[in-house]
């Protein structure tokens, strides 16, 4: 395999080893992108052989699996493929300190450079497509493949690709991703849930009602109605509104809220508790015809990090975790363990490895009895937990 700048740094720690089946996969390499000049063969032998032909990037990715761990092992194995291909696809644009208009360098319209200028696009916003593009053309490739196996289920995803001196981070699902740095914390994404993206959701179904098949209600309530609610005015919400209004009752809103459920126990139909991944394609309501993946997003967000704008210290560390960590720890908790741990393990050249267990192994708590415990008596995480631990000092130099 080919070796990674960081090869000695970037460990991966999977599954709190409380059970044998583990849905959770993780992935990390270099990404070799082929720069092609103008005008010449891709096939030109001289091209695949000058390394200066290509621009590298790196990579690591978590994925956790629902429904079985299938989704996120093909994600596992095909996300950096997709975003290799789409990176190269653009990267005469990226190469460009202003992306041009035209790949092919044509100027159909002499004040085209001027549009671009004006919409404020820069070689990161065709990085940021690029990964975008990847997330759809992998969930597409995931839904072609578990229907010809005929397996079910899907995952979330948590990308970063380091690549000319900046760092992407693209979410699709409930993991984090944190920076951690000398003097704060930078979250790099935030979570998608049923609640997070409750206008989204709200208004694909007002746009199409027939999604619901007159099983749900997209208004949101605080509660379930039940039916001495109908005739009363009640707190509501629709698509539109980040503020609350009051609602007249009718018997068509005491069906099953489209977002139901609040914190963890918050499900998109009643049946995910995400609201973006890849997969789920066969998945349906049960006992209904009702389809979820409209509902369900494949498009990630993504954060970028410029390191040329800060000064990044010896102990800077970006964390990348499941949910199985984030259920139970904070990010201030993350970071304090971070910071003590580094600070007094200068000389251990294992230390960001042994520093991802630890925060696997603290947030699996110890066995009490027949429960798994913190060490402050709330109950550990029963999830599966994945971890990297990946050093930002020094990232250039082999």
């Amino acid at each position: 395999s080919t070796r990674l700048t960081w090869s000695l740094y970037t460990p991966r720690v999977i599954n709190a080893e409380k059970s044998e089946f583990n849905e959770d996969q993780a992935a990390c390499c270099q990404i070799s992108i082929r720069r092609r000049e103008p005008g010449l063969e891709e096939d030109e032998e001289w091209l695949i052989l000058c390394s200066t032909q290509f621009l590298t990037g790196y990579y690591w990715a978590l994925f956790d699996g629902h429904g079985g761990p299938e989704a996120a092992i093909i994600a596992s194995n095909y996300l950096h493929y997709c975003i290799k291909q789409k990176l190269e696809e653009v990267v005469g644009g990226i190469t460009e300190a202003r992306p041009p208009m035209h790949l092919s360098r044509h100027c159909v319209c002499d004040s085209d450079p001027q549009f671009v200028e004006e919409k404020h696009i820069h070689a990161a916003d065709l990085v940021v497509g690029a990964l975008e593009n990847a997330f759809q053309e992998c969930d597409e490739v995931i839904g072609q493949e578990m229907e010809a196996t005929k397996q079910t289920g899907g995952c979330t995803a948590l990308a970063a690709l380091y690549f000319q001196g900046k760092l992407f981070v693209a979410n699709a699902g409930d993991s984090r991703a944190i920076l951690v740095l000398k003097d704060s914390i930078v979250p790099m994404s935030c979570e998608f849930t049923p609640e997070t993206e409750r206008q989204r959701i709200q208004h694909l179904a007002f746009l199409f009602p027939k999604l619901l098949d007159g099983e749900f209600t997209r208004f949101e309530f605080p509660r379930r109605l039940k039916g001495n609610d109908v005739g009363q005015k009640v707190l509501y919400r629709d698509y539109f509104m980040e503020g609350w209004g009051y609602k007249t009752v009718e018997k068509a809103d005491l069906k099953y809220p489209l977002v139901h459920g609040h914190g963890k126990q918050a499900r998109l139909l009643g049946t995910l508790a995400v609201s973006r991944g890849l997969g789920d394609h066969q998945l349906k309501v049960i006992d209904t015809n009702i389809e979820v993946k409209p509902f369900l997003s494949c498009i990630p967000k993504v954060n970028i990090f410029d390191f040329a704008r800060h000064d990044i210290k010896e102990d800077d560390v970006l964390i990348m975790a499941t949910d199985g960590l984030w259920d139970v720890l904070c990010n201030k908790e993350v970071a304090h363990m971070v910071r003590s741990f580094l600070a007094e393990n200068r000389t251990d050249p294992h230390r960001f490895s042994e520093l991802a267990k630890r925060l696997a192994c603290r947030a699996r708590g110890k066995k009490r009895g027949h429960q798994w415990m913190l060490d402050d008596s709330h109950e550990a995480s029963y999830d599966d937990i994945s971890v990297f631990v990946i050093p930002l000092h020094n990232r250039d130099e082999d």
